[in-house]
């Protein structure tokens, strides 16, 4: 039993190492947090962790977005057809803009001139 426990905490380790950085947030990463909650619940059953840990690879292997594709006319709604493609673009946009490009777009959301 204990074997299978150091086999499941293995799972869950394994899976936070290959978790993608989050470029937005350096200073926070979703896998120092998730690491510290399972090192603090570490009270849990072997199947419980394995069930974690299996929750954990299907998340990084993007399981449910290949099952539930999303096409058509739900990323192009009527009110704005480029919202999906603006909000991907400015996510990418986002880590590599200076401090004045930031404060400037800070001040074109409160001013918002039409």
């Amino acid at each position: 039993m204990a074997r299978q426990a150091i086999s499941a905490q293995r799972h869950i380790l394994r899976a936070l190492s290959e978790w993608p950085k989050d470029i937005l947030r350096p200073q926070v990463q979703l896998q120092d947090v998730l690491r510290k909650r399972f090192e603090a619940s570490s009270n849990l059953s072997e199947q419980d962790q394995l069930k974690q840990a299996n929750a954990l690879y299907s998340l990084l292997d993007n399981r449910y977005k290949k099952k539930y594709l999303i096409t058509g006319s739900l990323l192009n709604p009527k009110s704005k057809p480029t919202h999906f493609t603006d909000l991907v673009k400015e996510l990418e946009e986002a880590p590599n803009r200076s401090y004045m490009e930031r404060m400037l777009l800070r001040l074109k959301g409160v001013v918002r001139l039409q």
